[in-house]
């Protein structure tokens, strides 16, 4: 839902660094996964209570996210980097909830498998919905340009972003904080789902 708003903010820094690193030699795959072990890391950082390292953990891993594309497009894109990007934002994603619920499994084990699940319900429509979209030839720059057709949602990555961090502030919220996010994917997946069942019926 913010992404778009954020979109016109980020890009043109965004593309500016991205290009200075796509002409010292930098390729986008190297910063995919410089942002993914930094988010792995920063997951790392949840299970040992280094909140304050996490939080900025995740921002770099973001930052990061951010980058591989503008790199790419200074480069030129590929298949696989598109690829590569999304199956590392996945990752990512599912990591952190993951480390809260280790971290206190007590507490936190119930909401986190919840979320867990509805992150799971909500990739799967998203990644459904690209499919087809690619199939009949659909095209969306709204979220800028990407390998993947983009569905705008209530729940998008600004928003993900802005949970993780409300999660490394106040952690012992997580339980509340993760069962009314799940709500919110459960409901973007099932707008998604009735958003294809209107545009791909044959």
């Amino acid at each position: 839902m913010l992404d778009r708003h954020m979109r016109p903010i980020i890009d043109p820094p965004l593309a500016r660094l991205g290009g200075i690193l796509a002409a010292a030699g930098v390729s986008a795959n190297a910063v995919t996964l410089a942002g993914l072990a930094a988010g792995l890391l920063a997951a790392w950082c949840v299970t040992q209570g280094l909140m304050l390292e996490a939080l900025a953990l995740i921002l770099a891993s973001r930052l990061a996210d951010g980058l591989d594309g503008a790199v790419a497009r200074a480069r030129g894109p590929s298949d696989f980097g598109g690829y590569l990007d999304i199956s590392a934002d996945f990752l990512f994603y599912g990591a952190v909830p993951l480390a809260f619920v280790a971290l206190d499994p007590a507490a936190n084990g119930l909401a986190g498998a919840v979320l867990l699940v509805s992150f799971y319900f909500n990739g799967a429509s998203f990644l459904g919905f690209a499919i087809l979209a690619e199939r009949k030839a659909m095209r969306s720059e709204v979220h800028g340009v990407k390998s993947l057709y983009f569905t705008e949602g209530l729940l998008e990555g600004t928003e993900t972003i802005v949970f993780f961090l409300l999660l490394c502030l106040m952690p012992g919220w997580f339980a509340p904080l993760a069962w009314g996010f799940a709500a919110l994917c459960f409901a973007t997946a099932g707008a998604r789902l009735l958003l294809a069942h209107r545009v791909f019926r044959d």
